[in-house]
């Protein structure tokens, strides 16, 4: 597994690089959202799998801690805050493989996309 994804948090830049080696099918992993949903419109990173807003995070949680609970889950958001508090959270209620990309996307440099969000991800 690539070192990356032990990490508490990690970059800009490692996260590009864990996309690019997720499109070559190299690691995996799962890469949340958790701005709102207007934020995401106006600009989100290419490659992000789910949008989860922090706003309804009572009521995504317990589905995504199960339903990914044997995989990485990286969460992203405007600057790294809202994604690191959910981080803590995320992990105190029974999800050991979480990881926030500390940043978030003000700091990210590689492809961002606009438009809603698409659920078929």
């Amino acid at each position: 597994m690539n070192q990356l994804l032990n990490s508490i948090s990690i970059n800009s830049e490692d996260l590009e690089q864990l996309l690019k080696k997720r499109t070559a099918k190299n690691v995996h992993f799962v890469l949340i959202d958790v701005r709102e949903n207007m934020e995401y419109e106006m600009g989100h990173i290419k490659g992000v799998d789910l949008l989860r807003p922090t706003s309804e995070f009572q009521d995504w949680a317990k589905t995504i801690i199960d339903e990914y609970k044997d995989q990485i889950i990286i969460l992203t958001c405007r600057s790294g805050n809202r994604s690191g508090r959910l981080q803590r959270v995320m992990k105190a209620n029974g999800h050991p493989h979480v990881i926030n990309h500390a940043g978030g996307i003000l700091s990210y440099h590689g492809k961002i996309e606009k438009g809603p969000y698409n659920a078929t991800y």
